[in-house]
């Protein structure tokens, strides 16, 4: 069963408007956006996120990282008089700490339900996975507000999408149905509003049976290389096909597989 995530770091002895779950048994743990009914992020929140993401990807207890949200909507976005009282230095790190679950080396799934503007389709972007829903709408509304992405969402969606795409969702503040996000290769799956739980929960567990090893490898090798040369790119991929050779996990994946039975793996 899921129980409250105990943090030692002070800065996280108090959340700011999410929770944070772990399910040891199934090597899982839940970022739980929780300010209904829009799940609006604030600024000392943004903090807060990145630094639970950096310590869910140092729990050996954790495997997969879900991110997901109370009520109908994943997140209207973020607190916009909150960018008026903060400061540059403040600012500067947005982009920063909501790249966050880009930089951990563990998968993470965006469970997208709802609205899911702003700041929230960016932490989605950054996230490996996203599931939507029916239900999900995605937009970067910042133009309404005389201001443009500040925490990368131009950016990665250009390079999901490419310019032309991304021009018309930033510069007109145009709305993306779900179909659209999973027609365009932002969203990985599409699924009812009341599947979204169940097929999270699937994923999971189809995340959980690869070599956590490999796992990382692959992650991190597609993150170093999305915007590499080809040739780099294939150079990048000997290098890491070759160190996962000599791993414990690519032996028992090879001895399971003549074996007809299911590997064991151990993490290295």
């Amino acid at each position: 069963m899921p129980v409250a995530y105990t943090f030692a770091d002070p800065r996280l002895a108090k959340l700011d408007g999410f929770g944070v779950e772990i399910d040891e048994a199934r090597e899982r743990a839940d970022i739980i956006l929780n300010r209904p009914p829009f799940n609006i992020v604030s600024m000392p929140q943004r903090d807060q996120l990145r630094l639970v993401f950096e310590t869910l990807d140092d729990d050996a207890r954790v495997r997969v990282i879900v991110v997901r949200a109370v009520g109908e909507h994943f997140s209207s976005g973020g607190n916009i008089k909150g960018f008026m009282e903060a400061s540059p230095e403040i600012v500067s790190k947005l982009a920063w700490n909501i790249a966050a679950p880009f930089r951990a080396s563990k998968p993470v799934i965006a469970a997208n339900r709802g609205f899911c503007f702003g700041v929230g389709f960016e932490l989605s972007l950054a996230c490996d996975f996203r599931i939507v829903t029916d239900t999900t709408q995605y937009a970067l509304p910042e133009q309404k507000l005389g201001q443009i992405p500040g925490s990368g969402g131009s950016a990665r969606l250009q390079m999901m999408v490419g310019i032309t795409r991304t021009k018309d969702i930033v510069m007109r503040s145009k709305r993306i149905s779900a179909q659209q996000a999973l027609d365009w290769g932002i969203a990985t799956e599409k699924v009812a509003d009341a599947d979204l739980e169940k097929a999270t929960d699937a994923l999971v567990d189809e995340l959980r049976a690869f070599s956590p090893m490999a796992q990382r490898t692959a992650k991190k090798l597609l993150n170093d290389t999305e915007d590499s040369p080809l040739s780099i790119a294939i150079e990048l991929e000997g290098h890491c096909y070759s160190r996962l050779r000599q791993s414990h996990d690519f032996k028992e994946g090879v001895e399971a597989f003549h074996e007809k039975r299911k590997p064991e793996f151990k993490g290295y």
